[in-house]
């Protein structure tokens, strides 16, 4: 029994375990990209023209981007704490948004709804921050891969929530809001406690690397799963029974990589005593204590320099090896320390806090670079229900699915790939970004020209760059910058999408729309007043808003998109020049590379 007790515990405090409770987080926390799906909704009740609905979307995207108050209460409360603030925040925002819609309370003025909007859409702030800064810290070696599967199950979380509405079975599309406000925090609430730091850098096992095998093989298949029940729902009349069924699967495949951290804790014999003495002891119990910290990093960075191969030898010959590393680091550390203290500032690659970050040029070469190239797609994402209405599609549901699909394998290759780039090359993460963004600039154009398809290929092309981004840039943000304020770093990047949708989607996008609109209905309203010369200041049905119909409806907007894009590839660029010395010195073939710089 004392066994299993001990078994258990380990399974409670194990880094996969709050890796895939994170991941089960995530999967619920993209509820602003479903706004293409129930913007149609509050537009048709509310009576909003698309300018105001714009308004809306710009809303939603600084609430999903504003989270500075997420990114202190992660460092100042437990994780849970700062998970159950969000909770109630999303539970709040668009519970009072259901109500509105459905007539059970009184309607509010638009201003009063683009707060409602922010504050519910805020609270997938607090799930993405704790998700992602105890995930980091519990996988310190392996940042790209799990900041992209993270992320990418964020951005699946819209064909994942859209999948589970096919359980409520009802023609009123509002209960999808009610949906996105009770089912988040549920989850949030569930698994609160599981999310936390837990210490990963210790829990280094040679099987690591296979299980982010089979969490790569499980999110593909999660991804062709939804994909080919979306296209089959789309294509054939079934049944509520084979819905259901449907969304069991989905269900069972959410589920199943719970088996890593299970068969870790209770299939595998306990760690050796000799590999045991290698780990760091917390002696005291203040986890405070600078003396402590020192030793932490130390020990980490011994793990960070320790060549593959030490894995793979007997625990007493790898203790000694990594010893001997450990020695030479303590030296260095101390030998360098008059000359550390003596810099104004931390150089790129070592902890920075938000202030000093912010006079960095590399800082804002992100930064804008993201305002380009994020912001375009996210305009995308908010428009995605009126671009489909404009080339004749009725089901704008299938769109909302499939780009949430590539914007999760977007992200899942984003980390991938870029991992690669970085691990097997020491070449700056960066150029990952700009490739993406080149991409985005063909998907922009697609849907400019608007051909037969383009809603297709514009939504694979648009959303594979526009996850790839928060892959990317979260890894390399840590990179650059580190780990200590790695929430409120994370939290000011993500301002990016927000203020390029404001300005492509709240401006450019929305303005164009209802020009072309009131363009499209000019001839209408000419015939309907005979002519008259205030035919101009008349409309047919001021409760009925204008529809715009054809390419010609986004073609202007998405050239000027695609346009950025390019200028944010040339900005992406710019940064992996700067980068590659930094990059030479983080992932450079000689495991001496760091302590060179120590000294």
């Amino acid at each position: 029994m004392g066994t299993f007790r001990e078994r258990f515990v380990s399974f409670i405090n194990n880094r996969w375990l709050v890796f895939v409770a994170a991941m089960w987080i995530q999967s619920w926390a993209g509820i602003g990209y479903l706004f293409g799906s129930i913007s149609p909704v509050i537009k048709s009740s509310l009576n909003y023209n698309q300018r105001q609905v714009a308004r809306l979307g710009v809303a939603k995207d600084l609430g999903d981007s504003v989270g500075f108050l997420a990114g202190g209460l992660c460092e100042v409360l437990p994780m849970w704490g700062a998970l159950l603030f969000g909770a109630l925040q999303n539970f709040i925002g668009f519970g009072w948004v259901w109500l509105i819609v459905t007539g059970r309370a009184p309607a509010l003025p638009l201003w009063a709804m683009c707060i409602l909007i922010f504050v519910g859409n805020n609270g997938e702030t607090y799930f993405n921050t704790a998700a992602l800064v105890s995930c980091v810290q519990n996988f310190p070696k392996s940042r790209g891969p799990v900041v992209g599967i993270l992320k990418g199950f964020a951005g699946l979380s819209g064909a994942i929530l859209t999948q589970i509405y096919t359980l409520i079975h009802s023609p009123d599309h509002a209960s999808l809001i009610f949906m996105v406000a009770v089912g988040p925090a549920m989850v949030v609430i569930a698994l609160m406690f599981i999310v936390r730091p837990v210490g990963g850098h210790r829990q280094v096992q040679p099987s690591d690397g296979s299980s982010f095998t089979r969490i790569y093989s499980i999110c593909l298949l999660l991804a062709t799963y939804l994909m080919g029940v979306m296209l089959v729902e789309d294509l054939v009349d079934l049944s509520h029974t084979v819905m259901i069924m449907f969304t069991i699967i989905l269900f069972v495949l959410l589920i199943i990589p719970i088996v890593i951290p299970v068969s870790l804790s209770f299939c595998l014999e306990p760690r050796d005593p000799a590999e045991e003495a290698l780990l760091p002891q917390s002696e005291k119990p203040e986890p405070g204590k600078s003396k402590q910290e020192v030793n932490e990093v130390i020990l980490s960075e011994v793990e960070d320099e320790t060549p593959k191969d030490v894995d793979l030898l007997p625990a007493s010959e790898r203790q000694k090896r990594i010893a001997q590393l450990q020695t030479k680091l303590f030296q260095a550390a101390a030998e360098g320390a008059v000359r550390v203290k003596r810099r104004r500032g931390p150089r790129r690659g070592e902890d920075f806090t938000l202030m000093q970050a912010l006079i960095k040029a590399d800082f804002w070469l992100i930064f804008f670079s993201l305002v380009l190239g994020s912001g375009s797609g996210l305009t995308v994402i908010d428009n995605l229900g009126q671009m489909s209405q404009s080339l004749g599609y009725d089901n704008t549901h299938i769109f909302v699915s499939m780009i949430s699909i590539w914007n999760f394998l977007g992200r899942i290759g984003g980390g991938y790939f870029s991992e690669i780039i970085v691990r097997d090359h020491a070449y700056p993460r960066p150029v990952a970004m700009a490739a993406a963004q080149f991409v985005m600039s063909i998907g922009h154009l697609v849907f400019a020209i608007g051909w037969p398809g383009a809603m297709y290929i514009g939504t694979l092309l648009i959303g594979l760059g526009y996850g790839a981004h928060w892959a990317i840039v979260p890894a390399a943000a840590s990179e650059l910058f580190g780990l200590k304020k790695f929430g409120a770093l994370y939290n000011f990047l993500t301002l990016a999408s927000p203020a390029g949708s404001l300005v492509f989607s709240g401006i450019i996008a929305s303005s164009i729309y209802d020009h072309e609109a009131e363009k499209q209905h000019q001839p209408h309203l000419h015939l309907q007043n005979g002519g008259s010369i205030f035919a101009g200041m008349l409309r047919v049905d001021e409760s009925e808003p204008l529809k715009c119909e054809g390419s010609i409806c986004f073609f202007l907007t998405s050239m000027i998109m695609s346009g950025f894009c390019l200028i944010a590839v040339l900005l992406s660029l710019i940064l992996v020049h700067r980068t590659k010395i930094v990059y030479s010195n983080l992932y450079g073939k000689s495991s001496t590379s760091r302590l060179q710089i120590l000294k």
